[in-house]
């Protein structure tokens, strides 16, 4: 589908650069559709089974690094990011440091991004088709096999880290990206140039090592596969390394340099819900299912149900104090309905009374 009359299509990229702007975006970048490259990395990574039981990502062949064949026609890539960092990473820090508190990825305390981010995106391209009439187009966030970082890598938006994040020379690394995928022939912006230079801090800071090398990441060490993706039992040798980080890791974003330059959000959807940003284990860890599903509706959490949810705040607990709060909360679970609970609760117990006993 294409517009009723050729529109001038450098006019129109600075148009939709202003519109997103207006509607919220901190920042649209525009590219094109080879991802060579990045197919290349993503299909090593495949090979050397790093994907973990994320097995999505290698089951829709090559649409995810070959846009036209997940949205035939696309010629133009329109690549947007927001910012969603809701407090001072002080905060975070403090949170980390006390072993009774739960530690969630600061992306994921407020409302889901998902519906936001696609909602700002359809205003997006609904402005476009009244400018220049009917065209083709799809919007994502984290809604289709896409290659987001690398595509907004080459809009401009930032270069990939060696934690494999995307990181802005004026903005760091705490926001969102959404695409749109269109039919319209629009002028390239220019890929940003890689800036993290010798620095291995984020290598250095995992707590699981899960960064094997620069631009290399096992997701079947990393902490927010093991908390979020994963659906069975968290390895052993892994769990004392997770310490109170119960939904996700914000680690190698924290250390970042560059994310000294990060700006708080001004969206309210992101600021943090239900007190997630500064609760403790033991509050979390007796949420019933129906809190836990009421609590967490609207939240990105919510997809791990509340077994995961246990299973995650045990080895948490197991790595904590050994108080007596913490070994009654853990007894009370050895008798859960679900295996993964008991076994993670029993191991956490097993910890706590072994460190009591030093």
């Amino acid at each position: 589908m294409y517009p009723t009359q050729q529109p001038d299509f450098q006019q129109l990229a600075d148009q939709i650069k202003t519109w997103g702007m207006a509607l919220g975006f901190q920042q649209i970048g525009i590219s094109d559709t080879d991802l060579n490259d990045a197919e290349h990395h993503l299909q090593l990574w495949l090979a050397q089974d790093r994907q973990g039981e994320m097995q999505y990502m290698s089951a829709h062949g090559l649409k995810r690094s070959r846009p036209a064949l997940l949205q035939p026609g696309t010629r133009s890539i329109i690549s947007a990011r927001m910012d969603y960092l809701p407090e001072n990473p002080v905060t975070s820090h403090t949170v980390l440091d006390d072993p009774t508190a739960a530690f969630v990825s600061r992306y994921a305390l407020g409302r889901d991004y998902h519906k936001l981010l696609r909602n700002r995106l359809q205003k997006l391209a609904d402005k476009i088709a009244a400018e220049i009439g009917p065209y083709g187009y799809r919007a994502f966030v984290d809604s289709a096999p896409i290659l987001e970082k690398a595509i907004a890598e080459k809009a401009g938006l930032g270069w990939i880290g060696k934690h494999s994040n995307l990181i802005n020379r004026r903005a760091g690394s705490w926001f969102f990206l959404g695409e749109i995928y269109t039919d319209l022939a629009l002028p390239v912006d220019t890929a940003t140039i890689n800036h993290c230079g010798q620095c291995l801090a984020c290598l250095d800071i995992c707590p699981t090592q899960a960064i094997v090398a620069p631009y290399q990441v096992d997701a079947r060490r990393c902490v927010s596969y093991l908390t979020i993706e994963l659906h069975g039992s968290i390895p052993e040798e892994l769990r004392p390394l997770l310490g109170n980080r119960i939904y996700g890791c914000d680690d190698c974003q924290l250390i970042c340099p560059w994310n000294r330059f990060a700006k708080l959000s001004a969206e309210a959807d992101f600021q943090p819900r239900h007190k997630l940003d500064n609760s403790t284990l033991i509050t979390l860890f007796k949420w019933t299912e129906s809190e836990f599903l009421s609590k967490t509706e609207g939240s990105a959490i919510r997809r791990i149900g509340h077994q995961r949810w246990l299973r995650n705040i045990a080895v948490a607990l197991g790595n904590g104090n050994p108080s007596a709060a913490s070994k009654i909360a853990l007894q009370e679970k050895l008798h859960h309905e679900a295996e993964l609970v008991r076994e993670h609760a029993d191991w956490a117990l097993k910890q706590l009374i072994s460190r009591a006993a030093l």
